[in-house]
């Protein structure tokens, strides 16, 4: 299941974009986000997927690592097709059954709004496999100090970031233990009715909450010894300098907004 968890997961190469400077990842991501919110046309969701599948093969990671992550959100993007193709009216009837009816236009868009999550997802999780989750808490602690004067917890905040990004492979690690643990205990998991397969899961959650709490209250008591405190005035072992590549990223991704929003 490790295998399918791309968020948290850290993927050493020596492309450019593990080169890059968090900033200037966290701002182009947030322009390239805006960018795919503005298509509206096959010609942009044509373009989008050009861009995302180049940002793929730039990062040296394996596209097929990508689509294994992409697994547990099909039901997910499944549900929002049947959704949209159910309830979206449209102009153009294809097909009516009683009070069932399916527009092209209903089609058109529960697929639109798929691709564009589908490349959402691929876009972010290319954030989190070349950056590590120290620095790119870093980053976010660094862009965030404006926030500081509204009396916005930066510190507090990033620390959590990282902590969640660190924690979510090692979360489904302990649970892929948990199950291995019930299947040796004669549990099937296999061969069940949807309705007994989530029935079946009841025994795995308990233990996987006792012991999640159990790390997250060692880890608050690492913090405490350590005297962390609220994170104010704390300084950093890596200092984040950006060079002519960060400038250079970010001017592209301004203007793939400008592109988009034409």
């Amino acid at each position: 299941m490790i295998e399918n968890v791309l968020i948290g997961q850290f993927i050493d190469a020596s492309s450019i974009f593990h080169r890059l400077d968090p900033r200037s990842k966290l701002i182009s991501l947030f322009c390239i986000i805006i960018a795919f919110l503005l298509i509206d046309n096959i010609s942009g969701y044509i373009l989008a997927s050009l861009l995302v599948v180049g940002c793929i093969t730039l990062s040296q990671i394996p596209l097929r690592f990508f689509l294994k992550g992409l697994k547990p959100i099909l039901i997910i993007l499944a549900f929002t097709v049947f959704y949209h193709i159910l309830f979206t009216k449209g102009e153009n009837l294809l097909f009516q059954y009683s009070v069932l009816s399916i527009y092209k236009e209903s089609i058109i868009e529960g697929f639109s709004i798929v691709l564009r999550i589908f490349l959402l997802v691929l876009i972010t999780s290319l954030l989190t496999l070349t950056t590590k989750p120290l620095d790119l808490a870093h980053g976010f602690e660094i862009l965030c100090k404006p926030l500081k004067r509204l009396r916005f917890p930066v510190e507090q905040f990033s620390l959590m970031l990282a902590i969640t990004l660190r924690f979510i492979p090692t979360i489904v690690m302990e649970l892929d233990k948990i199950i291995e643990a019930q299947k040796a205990r004669g549990v099937n998991f296999e061969n069940k009715s949807f309705v007994k397969k989530v029935l079946s899961y009841i025994p795995i959650i308990v233990p996987l909450l006792f012991t999640s709490i159990q790390r997250a209250e060692n880890l608050a008591n690492a913090i405490d010894a350590r005297a962390y405190g609220d994170g104010s005035g704390r300084t950093h072992y890596k200092v984040l300098h950006f060079e002519n590549r960060d400038y250079q990223v970010i001017g592209i991704s301004l203007l793939v907004v400008g592109v988009f929003s034409c």
